[in-house]
């Protein structure tokens, strides 16, 4: 081969070279593997190849081309690097970009907000509502779930935290409500631990019972240390707390909205009216205000309120400031005590 024949040869090799390099690079960082202007919601599934994934991926309407990935990826030496879950494709994202996102696990996180003042079923049946859980409680009783979580012999009742949590897709149900118990503990340990003196607690149980408590008698920040207090001083004189939310707590189904002279009668494990003490387990998931309030109670000597109505209630030393709070505040002109 003569040498103009030669540099014919090099040359068009390189031209080859050079398209290819050109093609590649326009590929893999110039043309948009989401079509339109709207981004894309993609899932991976665990443990697929490469290949399975970049087809699952155009599956999806993503990645024109599922080569342009796979070789990419191959090049880079990022064939196992690739993770599972769910992903936002924004629009204009390159090949290179979208190898940089299922390289990095930043996947998209949903969210379930557990309110203060729930019950343990109503934690349950927003928890298996969630179409973004994945659910291996399902059927399964309280005994049986806490025993799932590893605290078997445990009530469930207030023992998760009430927050907004935020999770990946197919997170476990029993996954989340381990984070939510975890959560709880930590805040309750914490807020024990720098509790008041010579509280009538002998464990932090104790003090998130009466915070359930709390967290039922009323809505108003300003209030909970108060009424922590009048709980407190009763607990303190032997006296029954004679709280409204454990009678209904007790009352279970029975409860029809409205609390009768018959339901504070009747008595049950949780008839704060007809038992001394506390009852045997928290009523609700109380917030952390309502754990520093049990913790932190104000100092005073009313031992007792009643609502004004309003929201708010009139708080009373005595049982004849009380019963006059009573019927200003409880009792109509056509009422009797």
């Amino acid at each position: 081969m003569n040498r103009k024949r030669l540099r014919l040869c090099l040359a068009a090799i390189l031209t080859v070279i050079i398209a290819t390099t050109g093609l590649a690079y326009w590929r893999w960082y110039i043309v948009s593997v989401v079509p339109g202007n709207q981004a894309v919601d993609v899932e991976v599934t665990p443990g697929e190849p490469l290949r399975a994934v970049a087809a699952q991926l155009h599956a999806q309407g993503v990645l024109p081309q599922p080569f342009d990935l796979v070789l990419l990826a191959r090049l880079r030496n990022d064939a196992s690097a690739i993770r599972a879950g769910e992903y936002l494709v924004e629009p204009g994202t390159n090949v290179a970009g979208l190898l940089a996102l299922l390289k990095s696990g930043r996947v998209v996180m949903h969210s379930l907000t557990l309110v203060d003042g729930w019950t343990f079923t109503q934690v349950l049946q927003a928890v298996e509502h969630d179409p973004e859980l994945q659910h291996i409680l399902k059927g399964l009783n309280d005994s049986a779930i806490m025993a799932r979580l590893g605290h078997p012999d445990e009530n469930p009742e207030g023992r998760f935290f009430p927050d907004t949590y935020q999770f990946p897709k197919s997170t476990t149900d029993a996954a989340f409500l381990e984070r939510a118990y975890r959560t709880m503990q930590a805040h309750l340990q914490a807020a024990w631990q720098a509790r008041a003196q010579n509280l009538p607690y002998k464990t932090p149980y104790e003090a998130l019972i009466l915070a359930s408590i709390i967290e039922k008698e009323t809505a108003q920040p300003v209030e909970r240390a108060e009424i922590a207090g009048v709980f407190v001083r009763r607990l303190e004189k032997g006296m029954k707390l004679q709280s409204d939310p454990t009678v209904i707590y007790g009352l279970g189904n029975a409860y029809n909205g409205k609390i009768t002279y018959k339901d504070l009668r009747t008595d049950t494990p949780y008839n704060t009216y007809t038992r001394y003490g506390l009852p045997p387990t928290p009523i609700c998931m109380p917030g952390l205000p309502s754990i520093e309030a049990a913790l932190h109670p104000a100092p005073g000597n009313a031992l007792y309120f009643v609502a004004r109505g309003n929201g708010t209630h009139q708080f009373s030393a005595t049982l004849q400031q009380q019963d006059a709070a009573v019927r200003k505040y409880q009792l109509t002109p056509h009422r009797k005590p």
